[in-house]
């Protein structure tokens, strides 16, 4: 993990982005352990913004800190991954809800050019560029519906959901499924159809949870069922 920060900007923000990135994606992987001092001379900081983002990443449950100090990236919580995603479905049957009613062209249009940006990403097999663009697709529509801090909420909580998608991604037809899944949402929103663009979420939101014991199969050491 080889970050530059920036130096207009503050350490400690930079240093809890860098490091929940590097979490998500798997290059800190499940059970790793890190040091404080280690991570320090990395970024090129003094220890209190690593000890601050540790802090940060463990109300995330994404890092575990024990006694004598010792730190490791947190296993995957199954339940706590289905709770966020509980939360997330809840509210985004709603979004989409309110997309298809308001019919706004622009959204769609914006819409529109993610989803293209998503099939190149596909079609390169680029899988973390991939849910790079399939948060933004997401994001865009909480942004529409004029909740952006609900947005972040989800963001916060989904960092079990996040790792496990990635781990379930380059399964043979994954992509092509949520390119799928999000062509239908889009579609209803586009017809002006509340009822299908909420079922199209339902819908949407249900591949990876549902495959949890296939990827507790192949990453066993990983998650916490």
């Amino acid at each position: 993990m080889n970050v530059t920060l920036d130096p207009t900007r503050h350490a400690a923000p930079q240093v809890l982005e860098a490091l929940r990135a590097a979490i998500i994606s798997l290059e800190l992987a499940p059970g790793i352990a890190l040091d404080r001092a280690d991570l320090a001379q990395r970024f090129g900081v003094s220890q209190t913004p690593v000890r601050d983002a540790l802090i940060r990443l463990s109300e995330e449950g994404l890092v575990v800190v024990r006694a004598q100090y010792t730190t490791q990236v947190s296993r995957i919580d199954v339940p706590a991954a289905r709770e966020a995603h509980f939360l997330r479905r809840s509210i985004e049957i709603e979004i989409a809800r309110q997309l298809a009613m308001a019919h706004d062209e622009a959204v769609i249009a914006e819409l529109h050019t993610q989803l293209a940006r998503q099939a190149e990403l596909a079609a390169k097999k680029d899988f973390l560029g991939f849910i790079a663009a399939d948060k933004e697709f997401h994001r865009l529509m909480y942004v529409a519906a004029g909740l952006p801090r609900l947005w972040s909420v989800v963001v916060r909580m989904s960092g079990h959901v996040d790792r496990l998608r990635l781990l379930h991604i380059p399964t043979a037809g994954k992509t092509e499924s949520i390119l799928g899944a999000h062509r239908a949402i889009l579609q209803a929103i586009e017809s002006s159809d509340a009822e299908a663009a909420q079922q199209a979420v339902r819908d949407h939101l249900s591949g990876t949870l549902a495959s949890v014991e296939e990827i507790q199969q192949r990453y066993p050491e990983y998650l916490i069922v």
